[in-house]
C-alpha cells in the first residue's frame, strides 16, 4: 500500500526517518565537544531561544493544548474504524493500514525533529567538564558530612519561609509568582556559569496539573515549543527547584542529573528565600536518598537533626505522592526510564539521583 502526498511522494518513506536520527545520535554521542561547541552552545542554543520567545508570547502552554488536540485527533480516528459498516470491511482494513502507517510516519518525524532540535543536547560535554569540577567516587564519612551541611542550611532557610496553618512551607504570594520570579536565579548565576544565561520564555504552569501528578510528573519539558511546562499542583516547597529544574532543560541541558544540580544552583544564586530553601530541600532529599543506599544506620542518625519545618516538608511531599500513586505513574515511569536508558543515561530514572556527584564536587571546590 502507498501512502502517497504532493507529486506522488510515498510518505511512508518518511518512517526512515526514525533509524536517520538513531545514526545521527550514535554518531553524535562519540563527540560530545562537537556537540558543545557547534550545537549546544550554537545553533540550538540560537534556535530554542527564538522558539521560546514566540511560544512565550501565549500565557498558555503551547505544548499542553498540542497534546490534547492529538489525543482528540487518535480517539476519532480510532472511533471512524471502529463504526466502518461491515459491508465495508476491505475499505475498513485499508483504512486501519493508512492509520497505522501515518502514526509510524508521526512518531518518525517526530523523533528526527526532537534529535535535531533539542535530543542531542545530551550528548554535550558534561557540567563538571563546563565547569571545571572534579567528580569522582566519595567515602561515606565525605557523603555523611555533605549531607549534614546541607541539613544546616535547610533548617536555616525554613525558619525564614512562610507556612501554613500545618507547619508546612506555603508560598503566600501565589504559586504564579514562582514562575516570574524563577529567571532572578538564573540571571545571578550567569555570571559565574554563562552557559546557564540567555533570554527565554518564563516557565508555565499546566492546566491539567493533577494528571501529571498522577503520572508521576512534577515537569516536563517540551522541545518543539521551547517550553518548560510545571506541575502547579505540587507542594509549594517543591515548586520553585522544579520550575528551575525545567529551565535547565530549556538551556539545553538534557541530562537530569544536572538539570537537579542546576536547579539547585539557581535556587540558592536567587535571592528569595523561598528559592532558596527548595534548591536545598532538593539537595537534602537526593543526598540522603544516596546516604540510605550506603549506610542505613548513619542515614536514621542524620534523619535526627531535621528540624520540625524540614520534616514536615518532606512528611508533606511523601503523603502527596502516595495519594497520587496510579497505574498510569507505574506506566509513566517505565517510558521515561526507557526514554532516559535511549538517550545514554544508563542509570534511567535513577539519574536524577546522581546530582549528589555534582554537589560533592562542588563542595570539594569550595564554590
Amino acid at each position: 500500500m502507498e501512502i502517497r502526498g504532493p507529486k506522488g511522494f510515498n510518505r511512508a518513506y518518511l518512517i526512515l526517518c526514525l533509524p536517520l536520527a538513531i545514526v545521527l545520535s550514535r554518531f553524535f554521542s562519540f563527540n560530545s565537544l562537537l556537540v558543545e561547541n557547534y550545537y549546544s552552545r550554537g545553533l540550538d542554543r540560537s534556535i530554542i531561544q527564538g522558539l521560546s520567545a514566540v511560544t512565550g508570547i501565549f500565557p498558555f502552554s503551547l505544548a499542553e493544548l498540542a497534546v490534547i488536540l492529538l489525543l482528540v485527533f487518535i480517539v476519532w480516528q480510532i472511533f471512524r474504524m471502529v463504526i466502518t459498516p461491515a459491508k465495508r470491511k476491505e475499505l475498513g482494513r485499508d483504512k486501519s493500514a493508512r492509520f497505522l502507517i501515518n502514526v509510524l510516519v508521526l512518531i518518525s518525524l517526530a523523533y528526527f525533529i526532537f534529535t535535531l532540535l533539542w535530543g542531542l543536547n545530551y550528548y554535550r560535554l558534561t557540567f563538571a567538564n563546563i565547569t571545571h569540577m572534579t567528580v569522582r567516587p566519595a567515602s561515606k564519612e565525605e557523603l555523611a558530612d555533605l549531607c549534614e551541611s546541607l541539613i544546616v542550611q535547610a533548617n536555616q532557610l525554613r525558619t525564614i519561609v512562610d507556612e501554613d496553618h500545618d507547619g508546612v512551607m506555603h508560598i503566600t504570594e501565589g504559586k504564579e509568582q514562582v514562575l516570574n520570579r524563577a529567571s532572578a536565579g538564573y540571571l545571578e548565576a550567569a555570571d559565574r556559569y554563562p552557559q546557564l544565561g540567555g533570554k527565554y520564555g518564563k516557565a508555565k504552569g499546566v492546566l491539567f496539573s493533577e494528571t501529571l501528578s498522577y503520572m508521576g510528573l512534577s515537569g516536563v519539558y517540551c522541545p518543539f515549543t521551547g517550553e518548560a511546562n510545571v506541575n502547579m499542583a505540587i507542594p509549594d516547597s517543591m515548586l520553585p527547584a522544579t520550575v528551575c529544574h525545567e529551565m535547565a532543560h530549556q538551556r539545553g541541558f538534557a541530562r537530569e542529573d544536572e538539570a537537579n544540580y542546576i536547579a539547585y544552583l539557581t535556587c540558592k544564586f536567587n535571592p528569595d528565600p523561598g528559592f532558596q530553601y527548595s534548591g536545598i530541600l532538593l539537595a537534602v532529599t537526593n543526598a540522603m536518598n544516596m546516604m540510605r543506599n550506603v549506610d542505613a544506620e548513619r542515614y536514621q542518625q542524620l534523619r535526627k537533626e531535621y528540624g520540625t519545618g524540614l520534616r514536615n516538608d518532606l512528611a508533606d511531599i511523601s503523603q502527596y505522592w502516595a495519594k497520587h500513586e496510579s497505574f498510569l505513574e507505574r506506566i509513566s515511569s517505565q517510558v521515561n526510564d526507557g526514554y532516559l536508558k535511549s538517550n545514554g543515561q544508563t542509570a534511567g530514572i535513577y539519574s536524577y539521583n546522581q546530582m549528589v556527584d555534582l554537589l560533592l564536587a562542588e563542595r570539594r571546590a569550595g564554590k
